[in-house]
């Protein structure tokens, strides 16, 4: 299966993360919101896992990869929180956007740490990300 419906997915319950988490942040604390919403990844990921029977370790433990992992997930659980946040304070429809501005900073990110190409399609995508955003979140 191409890469491709994977990211589509993703984009898709993104949406709904934005629409579901708004409502489930209204009366709630968005810290406690993050941690149920936490919670849930957790347990769904652990059942996948189960039922895939993907629970083979690897056979050697290197340092550079799970410091790696770590850095993720310290840098995930930071956005939810600001994310979850940011719901609670304003609309989805000009929260959801701004977030999505996360694809130009991975392709800067990418470009400077991973010595990734920026050409002039990707410069231009991220362009127009940018003025997109800055057309239906900012006044």
């Amino acid at each position: 299966m191409s890469w491709k419906i994977f990211a589509l997915g993703s984009a898709f319950f993104a949406g709904l993360t934005a629409i579901f988490g708004k409502l489930g942040v209204e009366g709630m604390n968005s810290n406690l919101a993050t941690l149920i919403r936490t919670a849930i990844i957790f347990a769904m990921t652990v059942a996948i896992v189960a039922f895939r029977g993907e629970w083979q370790l690897p056979r050697t433990w290197e340092l550079r990869p799970v410091l790696f992992l770590v850095l993720s997930g310290v840098a995930t659980g930071l956005s939810w929180l600001l994310y979850y946040r940011a719901l609670q304070l304003a609309p989805a429809s000009q929260v959801a956007p701004i977030d999505k501005l996360s694809v130009v900073f991975a392709i800067v990110l990418g470009v400077i740490f991973l010595g990734e190409a920026l050409t002039v399609k990707l410069a231009i995508g991220g362009i127009l990300i940018i003025s997109g955003v800055l057309f239906i979140a900012w006044p």
